[in-house]
């Protein structure tokens, strides 16, 4: 296979499983900020209810935008789109969105943490259903606004991993076991680096 086929077959992975994840987050900022935009624009609200909506937006976009995802969701995602372009593996490639947010193919750490993440976002989910459409709208303006900024942090993670810049953060994926034809290499590189029988 030419380089250039090579390359762009790279590229096509890293794009299919980075914008996959870019596609979830702008359908679930489509969904809570149409929702949330229907009833700040309606209701009336109250000074503390404005009050709310502020410091609950700057609280969230801070610990989810910037912190979550700026500083460790958004470039993991890209390091694993990498990391996947080059160790490709059929499943994990037609699963490429799953597989960039760590949902499978991770070490049991980030497993377990991304898996608890996903139940704690499920169980706020339905808590937030709950509460009183100006409450929920409160809520769900902050998020959307978070997943916003998350949204742009992935893109620009995504030029500076494609622009061959540092991400500053591992893929967390599980050591894998060397391939039969790296064992013999590394057996015969020492005999190599010591003079076989042949050498002048």
């Amino acid at each position: 296979m030419s380089p250039p086929v090579r390359e762009r077959r790279r590229l096509a992975v890293v794009l299919w499983g980075v914008l996959g994840v870019v596609a979830v987050l702008i359908e679930a900022i489509y969904r809570l900020g149409t929702m949330a935009a229907r009833v700040l624009t309606t209701h009336t609200f109250t000074t503390g209810q404005l009050i709310l909506l502020i410091a609950w937006t700057v609280v969230i976009v801070y610990f989810e935008g910037y912190r979550g995802f700026q500083q460790r969701f958004s470039p993991r995602v890209v390091a694993r789109a990498l990391h996947l372009a080059e160790h490709r593996r059929p499943l994990h490639v037609a699963l490429a969105p799953l597989y960039c947010m760590a949902l499978l193919h991770a070490t049991r750490r980030r497993l377990i943490a991304t898996w608890a993440l996903i139940a704690g976002i499920v169980a706020l989910i339905l808590l937030v259903r709950q509460m009183s459409p100006p409450y929920r709208a409160i809520v769900d303006a902050g998020v959307a606004l978070a997943l916003a900024w998350g949204t742009v942090s992935i893109l620009v993670c995504l030029a500076r991993g494609l622009a061959g810049r540092p991400l500053g953060i591992a893929p967390d994926v599980p050591e894998e076991a060397p391939r039969p034809a790296d064992d013999a290499e590394q057996l015969a590189r020492p005999a190599i680096q010591a003079g076989g029988p042949c050498d002048p």
